[in-house]
């Protein structure tokens, strides 16, 4: 099994294991700036180096002319910020102070990164003369020459520290940290071709590059390519309501080149985007977020399938505090995605198992009228143990706008039904407490939903007991609205061994017996073992 789906250079954990024993008594979110931010500097600075190093080539060329890289969409670093000066200065006492220069200049002169960069290298707390080994380390690796930027070495060295910060901090980590795989699927579900790819809470932006990925990855016009009429351009727009995240967001953008309109601020309190109608959206919002604001915003025009539950902390008498209604953001998350969807748009994002099937505080009305509202395309249960941040099972759920027969995009008819996939047996270990979908596993779950879709590229769609099933709404109606896939693709067919059922009742009980008489040999030999001890009856 092939699960090679992240990062896997040969040197990520070596650098990784490098830098985090460097880390000293710091804080794992504090030094992830630090990190984060020396790799971003030094992607630039190689990338300026590349162009400054072609400029002197040029005969009329002025390598110092800051209009030569904007030009060309390079970053211009100026003399206090390149990483041969810093490097330089690995060992000076004033090494973080000289950093904190470094990255305000670079503000400075390029308005695109303004507010974005870390600058707190010169405090006390982070010592000096590991920040300088730290330089030295990450000085052997190339990250933004042009072979680097053909290989992604930055882009996939960034996943991999993003993910292994994510383990460091537990359930902090994972407001800016989804999964590879789990994104993966989103995105070869989602097919995002060409248009408009939002999500309201992108954390450190990890899917958009995975969209931005996708489009590349099937762009070569084979069977697997776009299909014939669409266009291969995204537009790309995100919010994300953590300062530092954000900053972590646009830096992800930054290093890839990516262009994305992403503010800063709550998406439920001051939706920076009101007027967008997305074509996909892609999203993994707090797991069960309690405390969302409600009272602010409890008559919005979101709200079109039912008020969702106001949840929050409420104080008790004895200072205690409690859930005010026991609901949560989940259901003002679903209908904030379908609000933002385009006539034609889709939704795919994470929420946990929950919400599948609660009935807590008109949540169970208002998922209802979205499924009698024939929106709900797919739903799928994925196995545990797939984040680092938390050890909660859930799920997919991928809304649609129109179900109708669509030519250009080569989907069928589908009105009055809705797949079902559930992919809780799926995945491997990779250690003791994460899970991991493989690339061909990601690649059947999203062949099944495109080939029910009626893509032909996909094959026919077939039910298969135990995995999917394509269901009614008289079929959901029976079940009183549960989405929870186990309700619909039943339990997977048993191959028969051919052994027949006397025979095989033998056999089993025979085992059973020659058990039980073990165990009475063993009872005896532990009575025996007692009296000696002079423990006996």
């Amino acid at each position: 099994m092939n699960n090679n789906t992240g990062a896997n250079l040969g040197f990520e954990e070596k650098l990784w294991m490098m830098a985090d024993g460097l880390r000293g008594t710091m804080d794992s979110a504090e030094y992830k700036h630090v990190v984060l931010g020396l790799i971003f500097l030094k992607y630039i600075s190689d990338s300026f180096l590349e162009k400054y190093e072609a400029l002197q080539a040029e005969e009329y060329a002025d390598p110092e002319d800051r209009d030569e890289y904007l030009a060309d969409n390079v970053f211009w670093v100026p003399s206090e910020a390149r990483w041969s000066f810093l490097q330089g200065k690995a060992k000076d006492p004033k090494i973080g102070q000289l950093i904190d220069e470094a990255m305000t200049a670079i503000e400075r002169d390029n308005k695109t990164l303004k507010g974005v960069l870390p600058k707190d290298f010169a405090r006390p707390a982070l010592d000096k003369s590991r920040l300088g080994t730290l330089i030295d380390k990450i000085a052997t690796i190339g990250l933004g020459d042009a072979e680097s930027r053909k290989k992604d070495i930055l882009g996939r060295v960034y996943e991999y520290f993003l993910a292994k910060f994510a383990e460091k901090e537990g359930k902090g980590g994972g407001e800016f940290y989804t999964p590879q795989c789990v994104v993966k699927i989103l995105v070869e579900m989602l097919e995002p071709y060409s248009g408009r790819v939002y999500d309201p809470c992108c954390g450190s932006g990890g899917m958009f590059v995975q969209a931005i990925k996708f489009v590349q990855a099937h762009s070569n016009g084979n069977g697997n390519g776009v299909p014939n009429g669409m266009k291969r351009d995204i537009a790309i727009y995100g919010q994300e309501s953590n300062y530092t995240t954000f900053r972590l967001a646009k830096m992800n953008m930054a290093i890839r080149g990516i262009d994305a309109q992403i503010e800063w601020a709550d998406t439920f309190l001051n939706d920076k985007h009101k007027d967008l109608k997305a074509d996909y959206i892609l999203a993994n919002p707090p797991f069960n977020d309690e405390d969302w604001g409600f009272s602010k915003v409890k008559e919005d025009v979101r709200w079109a399938f039912g008020t969702p539950p106001a949840g929050g902390p409420r104080k008790q008498k004895d200072g205690s505090t409690i859930n005010v209604d026991g609901g949560n953001a989940n259901y003002a998350w679903i209908q904030h995605f379908v609000h933002h969807l385009s006539p034609g748009g889709t939704a795919g994002f994470v929420l946990a198992n929950g919400s599948m099937s609660t009935n807590t505080s008109g949540e169970g009305e208002i998922r209802q009228k979205l499924i009698e509202a024939d929106m709900v395309d797919c739903m799928i249960a994925l196995p545990g143990q797939l984040f680092y941040t938390t050890q909660i099972p859930v799920c997919l759920w991928f809304i649609t706008r129109s179900k109708k027969a669509d030519a250009k995009r080569g989907h069928r008819d589908r009105q009055g039904e809705t797949l079902f996939i559930d992919a809780r047996k799926m995945g491997s270990l990779i250690d003791r407490t994460h899970r991991e979908l493989s690339s061909e596993e990601i690649t059947e779950i999203g062949r099944t939903y495109h080939a029910w879709r009626g893509e032909k590229k996909d094959g026919d769609y077939e039910d298969k007991s135990g995995f999917c099933k394509s269901a009614t709404l008289d079929d959901i109606k029976s079940h009183h609205y549960v989405l929870t896939p186990g309700r619909y693709v039943g339990a997977e067919a048993i191959q028969d061994d051919g052994i027949p059922f006397e025979e095989k009742m033998a056999e089993l009980s025979g085992t059973l017996y020659e058990q039980m008489r073990e165990s009475i040999e063993l009872d005896a030999v532990i009575r025996k073992n007692l009296e000696v001890l002079g423990y006996g009856e």
